[in-house]
């Protein structure tokens, strides 16, 4: 085969060297037409594979020998245990065991005394009755007083609260005596034993009332208020005020529409006014609405509204509907830590005598001036937020206008003994009136809040006034700056500590003695400003019983309230508290 393929390849090249001589001997080689039947197509030819196994001739050839294990165990003797597991323990919190009563008693200085009593009763798991009864007086004896200075306030409040799956309502009984003293005698009248032998000073007031209110959980019509209450005193003056407040709210996609309706019936009469004999009869009926809508759009919140009142007062020749503006916005400029707020709103506010009483029970009870107060408009604007985990602030500037603004002002006395021989008890210079006042007051507000721990709270804040009078000389008896100071601290499981101070500014009032109807001579009169620190401590025995002691007035001030009217000095009180169930 091998020999073949070389002569070919022999053969193939002496031709190709024939070729190639003749083409040099011959340079036009002309044309030839080859015609291709088939292309070529190769083929590989079958390869023959060997397959015999070749043999292995070896002179070391063995064959492999079956092995078979075992194992040979031998006990070994064991000491150890291994512990159990135990899941850690987490220091639970002793749950504080709630009692529905307590009853608490302390005596004090000055023949101080104090009772207090609350009982709650479950009827049902949806309803409760519960009792409360106050009890604080004292005798008085403050130093330089001539007449009896003791005072006493009692109050009784029976109250019943049902919770249904729809509403919940509540109604209260409210029952109350006070006894005050119109103490409070210029220099002339004290050095008088005569005249101090004629005052009989001691006046009461007596209240009771009724209220209510229920709440719905669902529907337009979000509830309801109200309240009729009964109020006199022992110089057969009498006061009857009934107010019902409904409320609805309309949503609308994101919003709110709120709607306030109040009205406010006052109806009373005096005996007299304080010049003479003549009677005193008053009646004011305010209807008021308040419509609004409410705003939510990410970190801005308004209420926009507006107020509109009437004093329906049928001895008046004509009605006025008044429309004042209600409007409340608040910004979160960063998150909680600044926010800024702001408004405008105003209204037709309600005055009763059993409200001057209550913030001055040395009023006279002759009150011929008696009638509403036109808030023209009250214009404030602030920032409040966080300063840290543990600190809050509120800052506020308040612009506010006011019609008709009762200011309490010192009665005038007669300026001779013949002429006040015959004189009422509160006569002598002792006791207040009120004067109407077109009254606009700037002030500036600034409180600081501190939650240092759970046990560990304080509160301190500030506020400066300034007037502007229209009809009197000054706004009477209103500070031009007033602060205070609130801590409490849980010192342990069982210590408990408190304070509380109190800076009122100076106060202006106006002393006068006439002859009959015709002033002689009125003196301005600046009363000082007061700083009253008042502490409290105790030991909590147990969950039912702990004991208390507080100091009031710690500075032994006999500062001024009102004119000729000093206060009691340091006053001490001791006393335990018992909670307990039936």
């Amino acid at each position: 085969m091998i020999q073949k393929i070389k002569s070919i390849f022999t053969f193939s090249f002496v031709l190709a060297g024939i070729g190639f001589v003749h083409a040099q001997e011959k340079d036009n080689l002309g044309t030839e037409v080859v015609n291709v039947v088939k292309p070529y197509t190769p083929e590989i030819g079958d390869a023959f594979k060997v397959k015999a196994t070749p043999a292995l001739n070896d002179s070391v050839n063995t064959a492999k020998k079956k092995v078979t294990y075992g194992i040979f165990s031998v006990p070994v003797a064991s000491t150890f245990t291994p512990a159990k597991g135990k899941a850690a323990q987490v220091e639970k919190a002793k749950p504080v065991k709630l009692y529905d009563n307590y009853v608490r008693l302390g005596f004090g200085t000055y023949t101080t005394a104090l009772a207090e009593f609350y009982s709650n009763f479950e009827i049902d798991r949806d309803s409760n009755f519960g009792i409360y009864l106050n009890h604080n007086s004292s005798q008085g004896d403050i130093d330089g007083v001539v007449l009896d200075n003791q005072f006493y306030d009692t109050d009784l409040n029976l109250n019943y609260t049902s919770r249904n799956r729809d509403f919940n309502w509540y109604t209260d009984l409210d029952l109350g005596h006070k006894l005050y003293n119109w103490y409070g005698l210029d220099e002339f009248v004290s050095a008088s034993p005569t005249l101090v032998q004629n005052i009989d000073p001691v006046h009461s007031y007596f209240q009771a009332g009724l209220s209510g209110g229920i709440e719905f959980n669902e529907g337009f019509f979000e509830g309801a208020t109200a309240r009729v209450g009964y109020f006199g005193d022992s110089y057969e003056s009498s006061e009857i005020r009934a107010v019902i407040a409904p409320e609805f709210m309309i949503p609308i996609t994101d919003q709110k529409i709120s709607i306030d309706l109040n009205l406010d019936y006052l109806n009373g009469s005096f005996d007299r006014n304080y010049q003479n004999s003549e009677a005193i009869e008053y009646t004011h009926l305010i209807a008021s609405a308040n419509p609004s809508l409410q705003i939510f759009l990410d970190d801005l919140t308004l209420d926009l509204g507006v107020n509109v009142a009437a004093d329906l007062n049928p001895d008046a020749d004509e009605t006025d509907i008044n429309i004042y503006p209600s409007v409340q916005a608040s910004y979160n400029v960063v998150d909680e830590y600044f926010i800024a707020y702001g408004g405008l709103e105003g209204g037709l506010i309600q005055n009763s005598y059993q409200e001057l009483a209550t913030a001055n029970p040395f009023v006279s009870p002759t009150l011929d001036s008696l009638s509403p107060t036109d808030q023209k408009y009250d214009l404030f604007a602030g920032i409040k937020g966080k300063l840290s985990s543990a600190m809050s602030y509120n800052l506020r500037a308040s612009y506010l206008a006011e019609d008709n603004r009762l200011l309490y002002k010192n009665n005038y006395r007669s300026v001779s003994e013949a002429t006040l021989a015959g004189a009422e008890n509160y006569q002598y210079g002792n006791s207040f009136g009120i004067v109407n006042e077109n009254l606009k007051t700037l002030s500036i507000f600034g409180e600081l809040n501190f939650d240092v721990n759970s046990n560990l709270k304080m509160r301190i804040n500030g506020e400066a006034f300034s007037y502007t009078t229209d009809l009197e000389e000054e706004a009477w008896n209103l500070p031009d700056f007033q602060a205070s100071f609130f801590a409490d601290y849980q010192i342990d499981e069982h210590w408990f500590a408190g304070v509380t101070l109190f800076y009122v500014g100076a106060r202006k009032d106006q002393v006068d003695v006439q002859t009959s109807s015709i002033s002689s001579n009125p003196q301005l009169v600046e009363l000082e400003s007061y700083f009253d620190a008042n502490a409290h401590a105790g030991y909590r025995v147990n969950d039912q019983l702990s004991f208390f002691a507080r100091v009031n007035n710690a500075l032994g001030n006999n500062y001024q309230r009102w004119v000729n009217y000093p206060v009691q000095g340091l006053q001490g009180m001791a006393g335990a508290t018992y909670r307990f169930d039936w």
